[in-house]
C-alpha cells in the first residue's frame, strides 16, 4: 500500500504539540499516553496529575508554562511528543522545540477569539518549515459543522486545511467520525479504542460529497488524479495514501483530524496518520541542513535544571550516535561530556547507555550547553542549524530579595532560570541601582518570581522599574562658587565663576573654558569639568542633568592651598546654587510604539493610546497578515510599564509591541511632582 505498505519503520518521531491557549494539548498527550500505554489511565487537566503539566507553577495556574516531553511506544515505533505553551506569554519556548521536530500537531477548536492565536501559531510553523496535522478537538461540543469551522480557520493556513475525516452524527450528538480515505465509519468509546462500521446509509451522500473535495485538493499536486477525477474513475486507495503522505510531507496542505481529547477520541487515528504519513528524521535534516557524514549532530531543544541530577539539556539526536560518557564540541570549540542519557516522561526519567539517530533524550550535566545549540562530535564544532532570536520583552520588574544575604544566590537562580527560559534577561540599571528583569507578559514574570520563592527558597520583592527621568534648564545663568577652608597647615582654596546655559535637545553635556591670564591653572581646569560632571549625576531636582554647556570663564587660585579637590568643589558649590536660579525642568523619555493588533481590535487599541498620555501617529495594514494591523505612536515610558496587559485584555492575548526611544520631552504639573516626591525629592 505505497507509504502505508508493511507497516515501514523510519526510526523515532519527534512531534510538538502546539495551539492556542486552552485549546487541549495537555489532554491530548495525556489521551496519547494513556491509548499507548505508557501511562494506566487518562487523567484530567483539573486532577493536577497529568503528566505534562507537573511543575507547581502550571498546576496552580492551570496552564502550561512550559515545554513538557514524554516518550511512548506505538505499534512498534518510537514517538517523542512536546507539549508546547499556549499562551503568548512563554510562545518562545515552542521555537527551539519546533525546529527539530519531525512535525507538530496543531490543536484548535471551533472558537472565532482563538483565530488570531491560531494564526501565529501556523506563521511560525511556516517560517520554519515545519509539517504540520490540524487536530480540531472538542468536536463534540461545536456548535457549527466542521467544514465551516474550516472556512472560519482556512484564513490561519498559507495551505489549504485538508479534511480527513467528518462528524458522524445521531440525534445531534456527535458519536464517531468518518475517515475520508478509508472510507470507514468508527463509532467513539470512551477512553477505548473506537469501533470500525460501515457508513449508515443516511451519511454516504456526505461523505461522498467530502471525499470528492478532499480528492480534488490532493489533485492539485497529482496530474493523474486529477485526470481520474475529471474522467469519474475510481482512484486506487494506495495511490490517495500517497498522495496524502506526499502533500503533507511536502507542505502543500494540513491534514485535518477530528476528535475529543477529553474522552480519547480520535486519537488512535491521529497516531495512525502521524506514523504513516509523517517525515522522518531523513526529511528534518534535510530541511536544517545537518551535514553529511558518521559524526553525530545534536540540536538542544530545551534546558532543565533538576533539583537532585542538576542540568539537563533536551536534545533531538541529528545524525550518528551519543553514547554515555560521549564528548561533543560547542560551536564556539569548547567541548562538554554527556553524563548521563535519559529517556522522558514528564518528570520521570529512564536511564540510557546511548542515544541514536532521531531519538529525543536528556543529556546529562552539559553545564557550557545552552538551549537552541547546535553540538557535534566532530572537530572543531558545526556552525548553529538553527539561529533563534526572543522577542524583545514587553513587562518587566525591578526584583530584590527580602533577605541582603540571597544577594548572590538570586542572581545565581536567574541565571539559571535564564538558561531554562532564553526569552527572560536580567540587567541593572546603574541610576537608580536596581536588578530589571524583563519579559514577555505579567504571567511569565509571575511565575519566574513563584520559581524563585519555591523551587530555590528565595524570597523576594518586587516593583516596577524606575523610569529614567532627566532635567535641563530653561534659563542662562552666570554663578561663582568658592571654596576655602583653613583648619591648620595647608588649607583648601577654589574658586571659579561658570556660565550655565541650556542646549537643544539631545545635545548631552558640553564643557568649554575661556580662562585667560592663566586665573585658573591649566592643571585645575580638569578638575572643575569634574566637578561639573559629578555635581550633574543628580541636578536641583533629583536627577541627572542633560542638555546643559557650562564655560569656565574666571577664577583664581592661591599657589599653596589650591588643590584638585578644592577646584571640584568649588565647580559643585558654582553649579548647585547656579542649577537652581537656571528654571529646571523635568524631562521624560517619550517612547516609539509599534503595535501589532489583529484588525478587529485596532479601534478598542486606538482608543486607549490617548488615555496612556499616548500620540497616534497612524496605522495600516501589516504586510503579509491578512487581518492584522500595525499601529504606530509615540507614548512616554512611564505609561507603557503594564501597557501590554491592556492590549492583551482587548486582543484574546495576542496583541503585542515594540518600543524604542524617541525623545525627551517636558513633564510639569502634578505627575512631575510625583515622579520626584518617588524619587525623594520634593518639588
Amino acid at each position: 500500500m505505497g507509504n502505508r505498505a508493511g507497516g515501514r519503520r523510519t526510526g523515532p518521531k519527534c512531534i510538538a504539540i502546539v495551539g492556542p491557549f486552552a485549546s487541549g494539548k495537555t489532554t491530548l498527550l495525556e489521551a496519547i499516553l494513556a491509548r499507548t500505554g505508557a501511562i494506566p489511565r487518562q487523567n484530567p487537566v483539573s486532577s493536577g496529575n497529568t503528566v505534562s503539566d507537573h511543575s507547581p507553577e502550571a498546576r496552580a495556574h492551570a496552564m502550561s508554562v512550559e515545554a513538557n516531553v514524554a516518550t511512548t511506544d506505538f505499534m512498534g515505533e518510537q514517538f517523542t511528543f512536546i507539549d508546547c505553551p499556549g499562551s503568548i506569554e512563554f510562545a518562545f519556548e515552542a521555537e527551539p522545540v519546533l525546529a527539530a521536530c519531525d512535525i507538530a500537531v496543531v490543536v484548535a477548536e471551533a472558537d472565532e477569539k482563538k483565530i488570531p492565536a491560531l494564526q501565529l501559531i501556523m506563521r511560525k510553523l511556516d517560517d520554519l518549515g515545519v509539517p504540520r496535522i490540524l487536530f480540531l478537538n472538542k468536536v463534540d461540543k461545536a456548535i457549527s459543522g466542521v467544514r465551516d469551522t474550516l472556512k472560519m480557520l482556512q484564513p490561519t493556513s498559507a495551505v489549504p486545511l485538508l479534511l480527513r475525516q467528518i462528524p458522524l452524527r445521531k440525534d445531534g450528538v456527535v458519536i464517531g467520525s468518518i475517515d475520508l480515505a478509508l472510507e470507514r465509519a468508527y463509532i467513539y468509546r470512551e477512553y477505548a479504542e473506537s469501533e470500525v462500521a460501515e457508513i449508515p446509509g443516511d451519511d454516504k451522500a456526505r461523505e461522498l460529497e467530502a471525499r470528492f473535495s478532499m480528492l480534488e485538493t490532493l489533485a492539485d499536486h497529482d496530474d493523474e488524479l486529477m485526470e481520474q477525477l475529471l474522467e469519474e474513475v475510481e482512484p486506487p486507495k494506495d495511490a490517495i495514501f500517497d498522495d496524502l503522505a506526499a502533500d503533507l510531507r511536502g507542505g502543500a496542505v494540513t491534514p485535518v483530524l477530528i476528535g475529543t481529547a477529553e474522552k480519547g477520541n480520535g486519537v488512535l487515528r491521529l497516531l495512525k496518520t502521524i506514523r504513516h504519513d509523517a517525515p522522518d528524521i531523513d526529511a528534518t535534516r534535510k530541511r536544517l541542513g545537518v551535514p553529511d557524514g558518521g559524526a553525530a549532530v545534536v540540536q538542544v531543544m530545551k534546558t532543565i535544571h533538576t533539583p537532585h541530577g542538576g542540568k539537563l539539556s533536551v536534545s533531538r539526536i541529528l545524525s550518528g550516535q551519543v553514547a554515555d560518557g560521549s564528548e561533543l564540541w560547542l560551536p564556539g570549540g569548547e567541548i562538554a561530556k554527556v553524563s548521563g542519557i535519559y529517556r522522558l516522561l514528564g518528570k520521570d526519567q529512564a536511564k540510557l547507555t546511548a542515544a541514536r539517530i532521531g531519538d529525543t533524550v536528556a543529556l546529562g550535566k552539559l553545564d557550557a550547553v545552552r538551549t537552541g545549540q547546535t553540538l557535534t562530535s566532530a572537530k572543531g564544532g558545526i556552525k548553529p542549524l538553527v539561529a533563534f532570536e526572543p522577542p524583545q520583552p514587553v513587562f518587566a520588574f525591578a526584583l530584590r530579595p527580602k533577605e541582603r544575604k540571597d544577594d548572590v544566590k538570586m542572581s545565581a537562580a536567574i541565571q539559571r532560570l535564564a538558561e531554562e527560559d532564553p526569552s527572560l534577561s536580567l540587567s541593572h540599571n546603574q541610576d537608580s541601582a536596581e536588578t530589571v528583569l524583563s519579559g514577555h507578559g505579567e504571567m511569565h514574570l509571575r511565575v519566574v518570581r513563584e520559581r524563585l520563592e519555591g523551587k530555590n527558597q528565595i524570597a523576594v520583592e518586587g516593583h516596577p522599574p524606575a523610569v529614567p527621568y532627566r532635567e535641563t534648564i530653561r534659563k542662562s545663568v552666570q554663578q561663582r562658587g568658592r571654596h576655602k577652608k583653613q583648619s591648620g597647615g595647608h588649607g583648601q582654596f577654589g574658586d571659579v565663576v561658570v556660565e550655565i546655559k541650556p542646549l537643544p535637545r539631545g545635545s548631552g553635556f558640553q564643557f568649554s573654558d575661556t580662562i585667560t591670564g592663566g586665573v585658573v591653572p591649566k592643571t585645575y581646569i580638569q578638575s572643575v569639568e569634574t566637578g561639573i560632571r559629578d555635581y550633574l549625576k543628580s541636578g536641583p531636582l533629583g536627577f541627572p542633568v542633560v542638555d546643559v554647556a557650562v564655560n569656565l570663564s574666571d577664577g583664581s587660585y592661591h599657589a599653596v592651598d589650591s588643590s584638585d579637590m578644592a577646584f571640584q568643589m568649588a565647580a559643585k558649590l558654582a553649579m548647585k546654587e547656579g542649577m537652581a536660579a537656571c528654571s529646571p525642568v523635568l524631562l521624560e523619555p517619550v517612547m516609539k510604539v509599534e503595535i501589532v493588533t489583529p484588525s478587529d481590535a485596532t479601534s478598542r487599541i486606538i482608543a486607549l493610546i490617548p488615555q496612556r498620555r499616548g500620540q497616534i501617529l497612524g496605522y495600516d495594514a501589516r504586510p503579509d497578515w491578512p487581518g492584522w494591523d500595525i499601529v504606530e505612536a509615540t507614548m512616554p515610558q512611564a505609561e507603557i510599564g503594564d501597557l501590554i496587559i491592556e492590549l492583551r485584555s482587548a486582543t484574546a492575548g495576542v496583541a503585542s509591541y515594540r518600543a524604542s526611544f524617541d525623545h525627551m520631552a517636558e513633564l510639569t504639573g502634578r505627575l512631575a511632582e510625583e515622579a520626584m516626591n518617588a524619587n525623594g525629592k520634593a518639588a
